[in-house]
């Protein structure tokens, strides 16, 4: 599957762990569940990266979110739009590093994710192509503010 980084194709170098944690994880950048983040960051000495459904609680990262290199937000269906509202809070409380959407992800939303918060989006092969690029760039007057830019529009000059 394609990941647009910045709104860029880029080569995944994150290993996803779903169940446990291999015994020796050397230097790889793993991403967990958020059940096994605390372990990964007890034992872990690369970077490290959580996976989390929408409606999951951005308040339970917070103590984590300096540790943080890589927050996955899972979108299971297309009509489910709490991982936007994830996304902001997580930016809001300070999150730098990347935001990455997966799952039921599309080109028709990647400007909305984008203005939420994401950096990092992995589309389905079946969906992707070479002109969801152009996506970031087809709505060009925003009126409210964004994770991209906090001014509403009669701010914006």
């Amino acid at each position: 599957m394609p990941l647009l980084l910045d709104r860029q194709i880029a080569d995944n170098t994150w290993q996803f762990v779903e169940e446990s944690l291999p015994a020796d994880t050397g230097n790889t950048d793993l991403v967990v569940p958020f059940a096994l983040l605390s372990q990964l960051l007890d034992q872990h000495q690369g970077r490290c990266g959580v996976r989390v459904p929408g409606e999951h609680s951005h308040e339970e990262l917070l103590p984590f979110l300096d540790r943080l290199a890589l927050i996955e937000i899972e979108f299971p269906i297309f009509r489910d739009g709490r991982g936007f509202s994830l996304a902001r809070l997580l930016r809001r409380a300070g999150f730098t590093g990347e935001v990455r959407a997966v799952g039921d992800v599309s080109r028709d939303r990647l400007g909305y994710m984008e203005r939420c918060g994401f950096n990092a989006c992995v589309i389905p092969d079946e969906r992707f192509s070479e002109s969801d690029l152009q996506a970031f760039a087809e709505i060009s007057v925003r009126y409210q503010a964004g994770a991209d830019d906090p001014r509403p529009i009669y701010r914006q000059q």
